[in-house]
């Protein structure tokens, strides 16, 4: 099988040429610029071509490049971009017709759920229309479809860990508390290496997901309890999602359009709708993975190996190409709760209406007290393990 992976630098593009080539597939990888691909560990296994799906003749080349193709892999989003719902749809439409024109057998895209509600978010709605748009006369399309991902260097588990990593508080909006399917990176790449066989898996749309359904708060609280970590959760009610997005933007390094574009699809259920898949495509060997199991695994080893060492070992863990912010805090302290700011976190409570709340009940006082004496424990635990660095170095 000749295979043509998009988005091979990003998250789950840089795991999914390794699964591949683990498979004996043969494997061309696409970047707008594919010098930048030799720092992966995989770089002298496959074939690099110049990629820009933003470019009609760009598409054209590449296949043309990269010879027979059997299945493409389409993993491209513009999310966190100025008008990128437009972005993306026309992006998937020229990359689509010029696989066609060049005769490639199959697509297999990995999208988002999309629920039956009349209020998708613009980043689930962007997910459809890509779908859509790679939709075309003469190409099979398998279209994946996801909630969370779980993972190190996933934007979703980055978020969810750099959140509960600084705040020895955290606020749950009401929102939190529908549910949520997450998958396991590992099972995405499961089902991924999968669909690229017609005989196993026919063209068409499935969902996907791990065996747990939970609300989103437990979900926090699952990464805390494998961080072992002591966090208190605050309910503030009646907050949107847009006013979360542009707080929880700009107190975590994650891209605060990339983070307020993900928080506004947390007001839609995100569960499976059918687990058609299952019955073609059997479960890995020890199962899909439990989110215990998953935030478990992401935690270990947060020194990041080289993609293909990471995806062959544990494609949970970090790798050393995933994003620059992703990976927590300096000097690995942050399991201390050292990063916490009692003024960043008593700053984020009153954004989201906790103080409404907390006024109303003799707590504020306390949370605002135990706030400072978590960070003043914190500034000195700090400092304690710089002064014990220091003296190992020397």
């Amino acid at each position: 099988m000749r295979a043509l992976v998009t988005g091979a630098s990003g998250y789950i593009g840089s795991r999914l040429v390794a699964a591949l080539l683990a498979e004996d597939a043969d494997v061309v990888v696409g970047s707008r610029t594919p010098s930048n691909l030799r720092t992966f560990d995989f770089y002298d296994s496959v074939t690099a071509v110049s990629l820009d799906v933003t470019d009609q003749q760009s598409c054209a080349a590449a296949f043309a490049e990269s010879g027979d193709i059997d299945v493409a892999y389409y993993l491209v989003h513009a999310i966190g971009e100025s008008d990128y719902r437009v972005q993306d749809r026309r992006s998937a439409e020229q990359f689509a017709a010029a696989a066609a024109r060049a005769g490639v057998r199959r697509i297999v895209y990995l999208g988002g759920f999309v629920p039956d509600d009349d209020h998708l978010s613009e980043h689930l709605a962007s997910r459809a229309d890509v779908g859509e748009a790679l939709t075309v006369d003469g190409v099979e399309l398998v279209w994946l479809r996801a909630a969370i991902v779980l993972g190190a260097g996933s934007t979703s588990y980055e978020m969810l860990r750099y959140l509960a990593d600084r705040l020895p508080v955290l606020p749950l909006p009401s929102w939190l508390a529908e549910p949520v399917q997450p998958i396991a990176v590992d099972d995405v790449l499961h089902y991924l290496v999968a669909s690229a066989d017609g005989e196993t898996v026919p063209a068409g749309s499935y969902d996907i997901g791990g065996p747990d359904v939970v609300p989103y708060r437990d979900l926090v609280f699952a990464y805390v309890e494998a961080a072992g970590l002591q966090r208190i959760g605050v309910p503030v009610p009646f907050v949107p999602t847009s006013l979360a997005g542009k707080v929880i933007g700009r107190i975590i390094p994650v891209p605060a359009g990339l983070a307020e574009d993900l928080v506004g699809s947390l007001h839609n259920t995100m569960t499976t709708s059918e687990s058609r898949i299952r019955e073609l495509v059997p479960d890995p060997p020890h199962g899909l993975t439990t989110i215990a199991d998953a935030m478990a695994r992401s935690v270990r080893g947060m020194v990041g190996e080289p993609p293909g060492v990471c995806a062959l070992k544990d494609p949970l863990r970090l790798a050393n190409t995933d994003a620059a912010w992703s990976g927590g805090d300096a000097l690995g302290i942050r399991r201390r709760g050292v990063a916490a700011s009692s003024d960043r976190t008593w700053s984020l409570i009153e954004a989201l209406g906790g103080r409404r709340l907390l006024s109303a009940k003799p707590v504020a006082a306390a949370v605002r007290t135990n706030l400072d004496v978590v960070a003043g424990v914190n500034r000195r635990v700090a400092s304690a393990v710089r002064r014990l660095t220091d003296t190992e170095e020397a």
